[in-house]
């Protein structure tokens, strides 16, 4: 039996097949996770999504950006974007079927001796309280007032966690941080407009792994989200014990998977290169 956190997919699902045929992967034996952004500016994010569903729980999905944005969509509660590759799925026979499997996905998992989320974690947040607003998520995601919630999802503001936000502010700083977030302040402000790697924090600012007092600091955390912190073509490697598993699959870099040792923390990188051809700009390249 073996466990592989995958990074983002946006919609490439021909390496996804390339891929788990080198994994050899098994659904009765063998677990994936993927770590959000399972759809969008790829070619085929409907054959992604059929095809993970059909996988049941050998295939264990959160949401990413992306994926809230297709729900939106599905919902009328966003307009699409210029660059949106998923209109197919809103036009399947199957697109209910397919929505209502991705509204009841995951905002983080926590799993064996890692905590997983696509983007980030605010650095005031531990483990626990972590999975406890993502599940505050999840529960609005699988009730009856989506369309209410999306549109008052979006928004940089709060930038800032407080234990005394209640409602769409709640929720809206959730989202920000666990789909959005790279770079930060030490007080846990969030920056939305950098989408450079690591060394590249506008100032005042540091990625959220690099935090001081970080409190996750002590578990694995496996994260999508930021291509650019794979920079010509690396291997993703930890960061103060993080680890980064988008590696642009979507922008012609490689869909990479990290298979987890039986020790928290260790794991072992299997990636296929990706034959895509777009065109990172600023925007592409937001996650």
């Amino acid at each position: 039996m073996s466990m592989y956190c995958i990074g983002d997919l946006q919609g490439c699902d021909a390496p996804l097949g390339r891929l788990l045929e080198k994994l050899d992967f098994s659904p009765s034996r063998d677990t994936l996770y993927f770590l959000g952004d399972l759809v969008n500016r790829g070619p085929e994010s409907l054959k992604v999504l059929r095809r993970l569903a059909a996988l049941g729980d050998a295939a264990q999905c959160l949401l990413g950006n992306h994926d809230l944005h297709l729900l939106a969509l599905w919902q009328g509660a966003r307009p699409p974007g210029r660059k949106d590759t998923v209109q197919d799925i809103l036009q399947a026979p199957d697109s209910e079927t397919l929505m209502d499997w991705l509204r009841h996905r995951a905002m983080a998992l926590q799993r064996h001796g890692w905590l997983m989320v696509h983007a980030g974690v605010l650095p005031q947040w531990t483990v626990a309280q972590t999975m406890a607003l993502a599940a505050e998520v999840e529960q609005v995601l699988r009730g009856g007032e989506l369309k209410a919630f999306f549109g008052a999802m979006y928004g940089n503001t709060p930038d800032r966690w407080s234990d005394s936000l209640q409602g769409a502010d709640r929720l809206r700083v959730v989202v920000n941080a666990l789909t959005r977030l790279r770079f930060c302040t030490p007080e846990g402000v969030m920056e939305f407009d950098s989408t450079e790697g690591a060394d590249g924090a506008p100032a005042g600012y540091l990625p959220w792994f690099e935090v001081p007092g970080r409190k996750t600091a002590g578990t694995a955390v496996a994260f999508g989200h930021w291509s650019t912190l794979a920079k010509d073509g690396a291997a993703p490697r930890l960061r103060n014990n993080t680890l980064p598993l988008d590696t642009g699959c979507v922008w012609g870099g490689c869909l990479t998977a990290a298979k987890l040792g039986a020790e928290a923390g260790t794991f072992e990188l299997i990636a296929v290169p990706c034959e895509q051809a777009q065109k990172p700009g600023k925007a592409g390249k937001s996650g």
